[in-house]
C-alpha cells in the first residue's frame, strides 16, 4: 500500500464513516478499484485509520466527554452488544469484509430503509427524546441495532440512528449519539487490530497508518458538520437514494462480467 493509497482511503474513511452510507463498504469498494493486494496489513489499515475519526468527535464534541457517569455507562451498555457479538463472530465478519457484492446488497436494502424513515419519523426532526433520556434497556437496543453494521455495507452510523429513531429520538441527538457510540467501539476494534499485527507491521507501513488516520482526522471533523446540517434541515432521504444507485451501479458492474473484488 503507497502514501497516494494512504491520502485516498483516509478521505474516504473520514466522510463516510459518520454518515449513514457505510464506510466499510467504501473502503471496500474504493481498494478494490485501486487494486490494493487482500492481505492482513491491508485489512487492519482499514479499521486502524478509524482512529483518527474517533479523535474527530472527542475534538468537536469534547464536552460532552467530561466525567459524566452516567453518559459514559450509557456509552459502555450501548458498545457491549458489539464488542461481544464482534468477537463471537470475528472470522465471519473478516469473510464477509471481501465481499462487493454483500456490500452492494447492503447499501440498496439500507438506502430504502433511510427512505422510508424519513416519512416514518418525520415528526422527529424537531422534537423527540434526547441522550439523557436514554434508559440502560434503550442503551442495550442501541447496541443490537449497531451490531447489524458488521455485515459491510450496512453502516454502523446508519443502524444506529435508526435504533434512536425508533426510540424516539429525534434526528439530531440519534446522530449524535452514533458519533458518541463510535468511540468505544471504534476504539475497541483499532486496539484488537493493532494487537493482531503490530509485530508484523514494517517501519514503512507505520508512516501508512499515520498518513491515513491524519486524513481521516480532518476530513471527519467536516463531515460531521456537513451531516448535522443536512439532518437537521432535509433528513436522510437523500443518503438513502445515493446508497440505492450505488448499490444498483455495483451490481450491474458485478454481473457484467467487471472484476470489483480484492486481487
Amino acid at each position: 500500500m503507497s502514501y497516494l493509497h494512504a491520502l485516498i482511503l483516509g478521505i474516504v474513511e473520514g466522510i463516510t464513516e459518520f454518515l449513514p452510507i457505510s464506510s466499510t463498504g467504501h473502503m471496500i469498494i474504493v481498494s478494490s478499484v485501486m487494486g490494493i493486494e487482500d492481505n492482513s496489513f491491508t485489512k487492519a489499515f482499514e479499521v486502524i485509520i478509524q482512529f483518527g475519526a474517533i479523535m474527530s468527535v472527542l475534538v468537536l464534541y469534547w464536552k460532552r466527554f467530561l466525567p459524566h457517569w452516567g453518559f459514559y455507562k450509557k456509552l459502555f451498555v450501548a458498545f457491549l452488544p458489539t464488542g461481544l457479538i464482534g468477537f463471537v463472530l470475528k472470522d465471519v465478519v473478516d469473510q464477509l469484509m471481501g465481499s462487493v457484492q454483500v456490500v452492494a446488497w447492503a447499501l440498496i436494502l439500507g438506502g430504502f430503509i433511510l427512505v422510508w424513515s424519513d416519512k416514518i419519523f418525520a415528526h422527529l426532526t424537531a422534537m423527540g427524546r434526547k441522550t439523557s433520556d436514554l434508559t440502560y434497556i434503550d442503551s442495550v437496543k442501541l447496541g443490537l441495532f449497531q451490531a447489524l453494521a458488521m455485515i459491510p455495507g450496512v453502516s454502523r452510523s446508519g443502524a444506529t440512528i435508526m435504533g434512536g429513531l425508533t426510540l424516539g429520538m429525534n434526528k439530531k441527538e440519534a446522530a449524535e449519539f452514533s458519533f458518541f457510540l463510535a468511540v468505544p467501539t471504534m476504539a475497541a476494534a483499532t486496539g484488537y487490530k493493532l494487537l493482531k499485527i503490530y509485530k508484523t507491521i514494517e517501519p514503512s507501513q507505520i508512516g501508512v497508518l499515520l498518513v491515513g488516520c491524519l486524513v481521516a482526522f480532518v476530513v471527519a471533523m467536516l463531515a460531521i458538520k456537513f451531516f448535522i446540517g443536512i439532518v437537521t434541515r432535509y433528513g436522510f432521504r437523500g443518503f438513502g437514494f445515493y446508497r440505492i444507485a450505488l448499490g444498483v451501479v455495483i451490481l450491474i458492474l458485478l454481473y457484467s462480467g467487471q472484476n470489483l473484488q480484492f486481487n
